[in-house]
C-alpha cells in the first residue's frame, strides 16, 4: 500500500491535535483513504517544547526542510494569522504540494488568490476547518447541496461571543464578567478583539457566502457588528418578548442579489439557534429542495478542528487527482441597505417624560409600523421598547438619525430573525 507523507506547520493546539488523530486512528484512516498518511516533519520554533512529539514526527525549525522535501505531498498549515502563513502556503503550492488549513483570516482575506494559485499548480487547497471547527459545513455545502438552490445560510459561528451572550442571558452576568470567565476557560483569547467586534464571524461569513452562492465578498463589503455594546437591559427585554440575543451571521440570496451581515440578532426562544449555548456553533441552511437543515457542534478546540483537517487530508489523499475544494463561481451583486427587509427590535431612551412624548410623536411621524410597543421607566430615564414589521436597514438608520435630532438615544437596533 502506498504511503503519503504529511508535513505540519506548527504543533500548537490544532497541529498537535492533527498529529494525535493521525497517530491514534491510523488503521481507520488507512482503510478510508486507501493509503497510509505518515506524519513526516513538523515546523516548530522551539523543538524542546515538543519533546514528546519528537517520537512521532521529525521536528524542524527551517521551513525549507518541508517546502523542499519532494517526498512530502500534503502539508497542514496550523500556524494561524496571515503572515507568514500566506507566504508559506504560496511557496508550498508553487512546490506542487497540496495544503490543508484552518486559517479563516487568511482564506477570507486571500482565498481567491490562493485558490487560483493551487489550481494553476495542479494541487489542492482545502480549508473545511476554517468555519465552525468540527462541523463539516463547507464540504456539506459543496457536495450535499451541489444540485440544490440555497436561499439563505445563517448561524452562530463564533464560540467566544456565544459563550458571553449565554452567560448574560442565563446567569445574568455582565459583559466584562462573562468575557473574563470565557478567557479563564480557554473559550476566548487574551486579546478577544476580533471575536467581540464581530470580525471573526465576518471572516467566516465571507467563506460561507462563497460556498453557498459562489460569490466572492470581503468584510469591507458588508456590515458587521459585535456584542461589546449589548446591554443587560436589552437581554432582559428580549427574553420578556420571547427572544434570545445571539451574534448571527447571515448570507441571503434574494432577487438575484446577495445580502451579508453579522450583528446581534433576536432569535425566538423556541428556535434551534436559541438552543445553541456557550462555546458551541450552529449553521442553518435554507434551500429550495431540502428546505431547512441544521448543523450543530463545537466551533473550535484541538480535536474538533483537527478532525476537520484530517478529513481534508483523507479526501485529498484518496482523490485520483487534486481537486478544487469549491467549484461554484457565480459573482452576484450585493444588495443595498434599502433592498433587504426584516423585523427589528428598537430600544430607545428618553431622558424625561417630555422627550418620551416626543419619541411617541416621532414614531408616528416616521410611520414606523410597530408590532409591540411599551414604555419602561427606571433610574436611567424613560425607555421605549418596540418591535417593528419588516423594514429596511436604511429606514432604521433614518429613524435613528431623526431620534438623535430630538436628543433621543437609540441604545439598540437589532434585527429579529423569525
Amino acid at each position: 500500500m502506498r504511503t503519503i507523507k504529511v508535513g505540519l506547520l506548527g504543533l500548537g493546539t490544532v497541529g498537535s491535535g492533527v498529529l494525535r488523530i493521525l497517530t491514534n486512528n491510523q488503521a481507520k484512516i488507512t482503510q478510508t483513504a486507501g493509503c497510509q498518511l505518515e506524519p513526516a516533519k513538523a515546523l516548530v520554533r522551539n523543538p524542546a517544547k515538543h519533546a514528546a512529539a519528537a517520537e512521532q514526527i521529525q521536528l524542524v525549525t527551517d521551513f525549507g526542510e518541508i517546502a523542499n522535501d519532494q517526498s512530502i505531498a500534503l502539508v497542514v498549515e496550523a500556524m494561524g494569522g496571515i503572515h507568514p502563513a500566506k507566504e508559506y502556503i504560496t511557496a508550498l503550492l508553487q512546490a506542487k504540494k497540496s495544503v490543508e488549513t484552518a486559517n479563516k483570516d487568511l482564506i477570507a482575506s486571500c482565498g481567491p488568490e490562493l485558490v487560483r494559485l493551487a489550481r494553476d499548480n495542479g494541487v489542492a487547497l482545502r480549508y473545511e476547518a476554517s468555519v465552525a471547527g468540527g462541523i463539516p459545513i463547507l464540504n456539506t455545502l459543496a457536495q450535499s447541496f451541489a444540485g440544490d438552490e440555497i436561499t439563505q445560510v445563517a448561524g452562530i459561528v463564533n464560540g467566544t461571543t456565544n459563550y458571553i451572550l449565554t452567560q448574560m442571558a442565563q446567569q445574568h452576568s455582565s459583559f466584562a464578567a462573562a468575557l473574563k470567565q470565557a478567557q479563564q476557560l480557554g473559550f476566548a483569547e487574551a486579546d478577544p478583539t476580533n471575536d467581540v467586534t464581530g470580525k471573526d464571524a465576518a471572516f467566516k461569513m465571507v467563506i460561507l457566502t462563497k460556498f453557498a452562492f459562489g460569490t466572492d465578498v470581503k468584510i469591507a463589503d458588508f456590515n458587521y457588528q459585535g456584542i461589546e455594546d449589548v446591554q443587560a437591559f436589552d437581554v432582559e427585554q428580549a427574553a420578556d418578548l420571547g427572544y434570545v440575543i445571539k451574534l448571527v451571521g447571515i448570507s441571503r440570496k434574494q432577487n438575484g442579489e446577495i445580502f451579508v451581515e453579522v450583528a446581534p440578532t433576536l432569535v425566538p426562544q423556541t428556535s434551534q439557534l436559541a438552543q445553541v449555548n456557550n462555546e458551541y456553533n450552529a449553521v442553518a441552511i435554507e434551500s429550495m429542495a431540502v428546505g431547512r437543515s441544521f448543523f450543530y457542534g463545537p466551533g473550535a478546540g484541538s480535536l474538533p478542528t483537527a478532525n476537520s483537517i484530517v478529513s481534508d487530508l483523507i479526501a485529498e489523499a484518496s482523490a485520483a487527482h487534486p481537486t478544487s475544494f469549491n467549484k461554484l463561481d457565480c459573482q452576484l451583486p450585493l444588495a443595498g441597505p434599502a433592498e433587504v427587509v426584516d423585523p427589528y427590535y428598537l430600544s430607545l431612551l428618553a431622558g424625561t417624560k417630555t422627550t418620551e412624548l416626543a419619541l411617541a410623536q416621532l414614531v408616528t411621524e416616521q410611520k414606523l409600523e410597530t408590532t409591540n410597543l411599551q414604555a419602561i421607566g427606571d433610574a436611567a430615564g424613560h425607555h421605549l421598547i418596540l418591535t417593528t414589521k419588516p423594514m429596511s436597514r436604511l429606514a432604521v438608520d433614518k429613524f435613528i438619525k431623526a431620534a438623535q435630532a430630538v436628543k433621543i438615544s437609540v441604545d439598540a437596533a437589532y434585527k429579529i430573525l423569525e
